[in-house]
């Protein structure tokens, strides 16, 4: 058993090495999915912000490098490690990582999900890296602009697909964990990580606020309210209407990021999901920026 594990760890630092070569910055993982190297500041009183600060390895995905020696330091201080971790949000690929989850037992169809998605907001995925998970999803890789964040998600797109960005990581290729092993996807090995569409990178990144303008009105106030109870009176085959007019309103009167929250859980009690009330938002946003 020491052997197997001991070239378990041989072959993760090799398929680490391999990644780092191609400019992305990785760390030990452990059979779990977790960093293999203990936090510095285990014991110590909460909260502890170092990330990485302090000089010391153990940091999850703030160890993440591409410096050949680094990686080589990290796998020999974390011996066990059977895989390692890919941080997304990254120079120079900054990668953001759509992780399709296979949920037979309550029905989620990610896949379907994501291509509906493609459907409604006119964009498509191009070819790309994709990786397979043991439990028979998917990763797929796409590269994000250097001036916005994506931030890491569950369920928010649609239920069964995860997003992760900035501070999040992806497991690589090649790595071994306790429910199997991670492998590229026949036919994708070769392809670069494919710019993700404008599109899409609009529903996974949350709206600009930009800072109040004097004279704009910037709070809901009493008409954030009627438009409020407008979307609480839709009926079904109404709903989508209302929503979208009413969020057209809130934008165009400078206080539509301020109500969308509001807006969003008015709609999710007229029976929308989240996501129909997130998107139809998003859609007004982008109309009467539009305008502007």
């Amino acid at each position: 058993m020491a052997t197997i594990d001991r070239q378990t760890a041989t072959l993760a630092l090799a398929h680490a090495l391999a990644a780092a070569g191609r400019g992305l910055p990785v760390f030990p993982l452990s059979a779990t999915k977790l960093p293999a190297l203990r936090s510095p500041h285990h014991g110590e009183q909460s909260p502890v912000h170092c990330r990485g600060e302090c000089g010391l390895p153990g940091h999850g995905v703030h160890d993440a490098t591409t410096d050949p020696a680094a990686v080589r330091a990290l796998f020999a201080a974390a011996p066990r490690a059977t895989g390692y971790g890919i941080a997304c949000g990254r120079a120079p690929h900054r990668l953001v990582g759509i992780d399709l989850d296979i949920d037979t037992a309550h029905g989620n169809d990610s896949v379907g999900a994501l291509q509906q998605l493609a459907l409604q907001h006119l964009f498509t995925i191009p070819p790309t890296v994709t990786v397979l998970t043991p439990s028979g999803g998917r990763h797929l890789w796409l590269t994000g602009p250097a001036d916005t964040t994506v931030p890491n998600s569950a369920g928010r797109l649609a239920p069964g697909i995860d997003v992760r960005g900035g501070g999040g990581y992806l497991v690589g290729p090649g790595s071994i964990t306790a429910h199997g092993r991670y492998r590229l996807a026949p036919g994708t090995a070769h392809l670069p990580p494919a710019p993700c569409p404008r599109a899409l990178l609009r529903l996974l990144t949350p709206p600009r606020r930009e800072p109040p303008t004097p004279g704009k009105e910037t709070a809901p106030g009493r008409r954030g309210e009627g438009l409020i109870q407008f979307v609480l009176a839709a009926h079904e085959g109404q709903r989508n209407t209302r929503l979208f007019w009413a969020a057209c309103r809130a934008y165009e009167h400078g206080f539509g990021d301020t109500l969308a929250d509001a807006l969003t859980a008015a709609a999710v009690r007229t029976g929308l999901t989240e996501q129909e009330a997130r998107a139809a938002i998003a859609s007004a946003e982008r109309l009467t920026r539009g305008r502007g």
